[in-house]
């Protein structure tokens, strides 16, 4: 989709505003609610974007009966624009949208009737020649927040989204409290400690010798080993379950070459793997007195 324009539209209801926080999520540039006259102004906006790999998604709404003939319009001058662009139409069984218009207690934009089946009947008469001319439809009728998601990734990245979850990896010291916003938190406190060498005491584990010190020790790599299985195991349930980040601490006592040298070695294993994946050492500073 380089260099296009996603627009997404539908019937009122059917989870556009669901829809654009996980095209969001997934790296979308996202505009909400943009009158469709405003439409042919936007077409060329890829183009000036810094990112060269940046996707753009547009959401339009019905507000009104009078805007139908704005989006036709709308849609005419984007297929006309010469990009790849593509048309994402929202749909939903009436019955659950009867159901979620009587949960939100919202008021259907097709004003003109005060039956909600009549109103939900009138869009989606009016809305059938777009819906004919979108490239994808989806019926949400029955999908989950995180099952939405899921499937935008299949439909219009036509990849897993699941190896987008951004990690992090991060060292720390227990003795300066474990981090607030660790998904998972090992404790490697049970390795030799390099600080007790005077010569490994002034470095860190992202030096050469503190790492094969520490790897060295046959517990350490089945300690990484059993990590890493772990964590390639359920990052993907986390991300099915919604959940766009996750942080997994690392810990020794100071924070400076037990716990450095495991984060760094996880981070690179869990690279090989997912899209996203940086390391973050908390508390390497100069060596004091402290043990690590």
């Amino acid at each position: 989709m380089k260099d296009a324009i996603l627009l997404v539209t539908g019937i009122s209801g059917a989870g556009k505003t669901e829809v654009m926080k996980a095209l969001e999520d997934i790296g979308f540039f996202c505009i909400d609610n943009l009158p469709p006259s405003l439409l042919k102004d936007l077409v060329k906006l890829p183009e000036f974007s810094e990112d060269a790999e940046q996707r753009v998604a547009i959401a339009m709404d019905m507000r009104s009966q009078s805007m139908f003939l704005e989006l036709f319009t709308a849609i005419d001058s984007l297929q006309g624009s010469g990009n790849k662009n593509v048309i994402l139409f929202m749909d939903c069984a009436d019955d659950v949208l009867v159901r979620r218009y009587s949960e939100t207690r919202r008021r259907h934009p097709m004003r003109e009737s005060l039956n909600i089946y009549e109103s939900i009947a009138t869009e989606r008469a009016a809305l059938s020649e777009v819906r004919e001319r979108a490239n994808l439809i989806l019926d949400t009728s029955h999908m989950k927040s995180h099952e939405l998601k899921e499937r935008l990734g299949q439909l219009i990245l036509h990849r897993d989204i699941e190896l987008d979850m951004v990690l992090e990896v991060m060292s720390f010291g227990f003795k300066n409290g474990v981090p607030l916003d660790a998904d998972f938190v090992f404790d490697v406190r049970f390795l030799a400690n390099p600080h007790y060498d005077p010569a490994l005491r002034p470095q860190t584990g992202l030096d050469a010798p503190v790492a094969d010190y520490v790897f060295a020790q046959p517990e350490a790599v089945q300690l990484l080993d059993s990590i890493a299985s772990l964590m390639e195991r359920w990052i993907p349930m986390h991300a099915k379950a919604g959940k766009a980040r996750l942080t997994i601490g690392i810990g020794c006592t100071g924070g400076q070459h037990r716990s450095v040298a495991i984060a760094k070695s996880l981070a690179d294993r869990l690279d090989q793997k997912f899209n996203f994946v940086s390391e973050v050492h908390r508390d390497i500073r100069p060596i004091g007195s402290a043990h690590n």
